[in-house]
């Protein structure tokens, strides 16, 4: 039985819980394991993401890093990347990124390094009132992971962005709201309860279309005006040839509310 996540289905909604604030080897391992589970669960419609207690994830876990670091050799070539990101942190970030259905992140707690990257994974963010955020990267005198770098610019701007991570002095949930970085903070008791009902209305609604959106998104920053046109047209395609589709037409028709079924 996994030791740091706990997985728990209701109403095509799959909780995955971490109960561990620090990145373990095992922690990790065991995330991703839960994360391509679901995502392979035909009967998964939504994803939430969460964690307990004061804090959501808080990076890596220090002592086991030291320990790592003391007993590996040193590469023959400087510039050769870290095992542990290339083996790890990287795939877990892509599964994340990479599921097919909507991703929801209650950030119930401390964000901070690669919890941040972990967190900006989710396609709606829901943040407890007064969480403390930090890039925390160089503070420690490492440079930025888990796409953090990436994930930032992208929510709050290139300058902000340098700002965070060459400075990783912590700001609340407030502020990440302000900027982007969450969509909506609540009271920390109610965390959970919006964060699933966030993502209980997404496994409601038309999955197929979800999963072409983030198809675009995906790609829209780098993506050419012609890609984009062409990306939309083959998606918006298979997504008008669904049941979802006709559904809603006919609900709208009818002047009712559709009831997708995620086909």
């Amino acid at each position: 039985m996994p030791e740091t996540v706990t997985r728990e289905d209701s109403a095509g909604v799959a909780t995955i819980t971490m109960l561990r604030p620090g990145l373990s080897s095992t922690s990790r391992k065991e995330l991703l394991a839960a994360v391509r589970d679901v995502a392979a669960d035909e009967s998964v419609r939504a994803v939430l993401l969460t964690g307990t207690g004061r804090a959501f994830c808080v990076g890596q876990d220090l002592n086991e890093s030291r320990a790592r670091r003391a007993a590996e050799e040193p590469p023959a070539d400087p510039d050769a990347p870290l095992p542990v990101l290339v083996e790890e942190y990287n795939p877990l970030i892509l599964a994340l990124s990479r599921l097919p259905v909507p991703l929801v992140v209650g950030i119930n707690g401390a964000c901070a390094g690669a919890g941040l990257g972990v967190a900006l994974t989710g396609d709606l963010r829901v943040a407890a009132a007064g969480a403390k955020f930090t890039t925390a990267f160089t503070g420690v005198a490492l440079s930025s992971d888990s796409a953090v770098a990436s994930r930032l610019v992208h929510c709050v701007g290139g300058a902000r962005a340098t700002e965070l991570l060459l400075l990783p002095e912590p700001f609340q949930a407030e502020t990440a709201a302000q900027w982007g970085i969450v969509h909506r903070v609540v009271a920390p008791e109610r965390v959970h309860a919006e964060a699933h009902a966030l993502a209980a209305r997404l496994a409601a609604g038309p999955t197929v279309a979800y999963r072409a959106v983030k198809k675009v998104l995906a790609t829209a920053a780098t993506d050419s005006l012609e890609e984009t046109l062409d990306l939309e047209a083959r998606l918006q395609g298979a997504a008008g040839r669904t049941a979802d589709h006709r559904e809603a037409v006919e609900a709208f028709l009818a002047k009712r509310p559709p009831v997708f079924t995620g086909r």
